[in-house]
């Protein structure tokens, strides 16, 4: 058998003659010729090597054999217009937005890079990006108020009905600003650590336990000065104009870290490493247009790993 031999014509007149029962009918169908019918089930039948009809007094029957592969025609057949149908659908206007929640891992590096990825395939798709804690995009996703959340594997008690796609994996940095005294050579950081304020993940992030873990394998329990944030903006500007300590995903301050504007202390924190991707409805069937952007984010994630 040669499946590369087997055209959607083939298949078309196939199904036609069995819904019919006659060639001559299916030709009128098909605005074809009688011959030009029965050439094309000769050549599906070579390509089969099977016969898939025979005569039935005066009209055409479907054999043992071709009732099994009708039923797969048929699901090619309609699996085909449909992928036409949505193509088409899709290059039309699109009255509603692909909605993703981005959390603030991914936002500075990754995101920016995936959505110029995306506008370049001119989709015509609208784009609508939201930032928040995790819990709160999950269940956002959850509702149908977003489509795709991307960021850090939320706990697994929190991830019933979605299904999570690995593009990479990070650390949680204690980042300080260039200059700061921590960055003395010889310094005991959790020793020290109480001299100054520290920012946190909030108890309901993703990242806390792994931070909390990591204290307590150094011998604290808490920071003195401990403030806890999920607002990134307000991190980058209070780390630059004071000694504060903030512990962060890598990729937030990824950009800062390249400057050179901040600078991660040597701390071992190997134990939080965990793993981003995306994170989406198991129910979720994705249009072209979204498909191609879960693409660009990949591009975008692999210069990350």
């Amino acid at each position: 058998m040669s499946e590369s031999r087997i055209r959607f014509r083939h298949l078309q007149a196939f199904l036609e003659v069995a819904r019919q029962g006659s060639v001559a009918r299916a030709a009128d169908f098909l605005h074809v010729s009688t011959p030009a019918v029965t050439k094309t089930l000769r050549e599906l039948e070579e390509a089969l090597g099977i016969a898939v009809v025979e005569r039935d007094g005066r009209g055409i029957r479907v054999t043992r054999l071709g009732e099994i592969f009708l039923g797969h025609a048929g699901t090619a057949i309609t699996a085909l217009k449909r992928g036409v149908d949505s193509v088409r659908q899709d290059g039309a206007i699109n009255r509603h937005p692909i909605r993703i929640g981005a959390l603030p891992t991914v936002s500075a590096k990754v995101m920016p890079r995936a959505i110029s990825l995306f506008l370049s395939e001119n989709t015509g798709a609208a784009i609508k990006i939201v930032t928040g804690e995790n819990a709160v995009l999950l269940e956002q996703l959850r509702v149908g108020a977003l489509d795709l959340v991307v960021g850090r594997l939320a706990a697994p008690e929190n991830m019933t009905g979605f299904f999570f796609e690995h593009l990479y994996s990070e650390p949680v940095l204690f980042v300080v600003r260039a200059g700061h005294p921590l960055l003395q050579p010889g310094q005991d950081i959790f020793a020290r650590l109480d001299e100054f304020p520290v920012l946190m993940p909030t108890r309901e992030s993703v990242i806390r336990p792994f931070v909390d873990r990591l204290f307590i394998t150094n011998g604290m329990t808490a920071p003195a000065t401990e403030i806890e944030t999920v607002s990134d903006s307000f991190g980058r500007a209070f780390l630059r104009q004071s000694n504060a300590v903030w512990i962060i995903s890598t990729g937030v301050v990824a950009n800062e870290l390249s400057s050179g504007a901040f600078v991660a202390l040597p701390v071992n924190t190997e134990e939080t490493k965990g793993p981003v991707g995306l994170t989406m409805r198991t129910d979720t069937a994705p249009s072209p247009a979204f498909t191609i952007l879960l693409q660009t984010i990949r591009e975008a994630a692999s210069q990350n790993a």
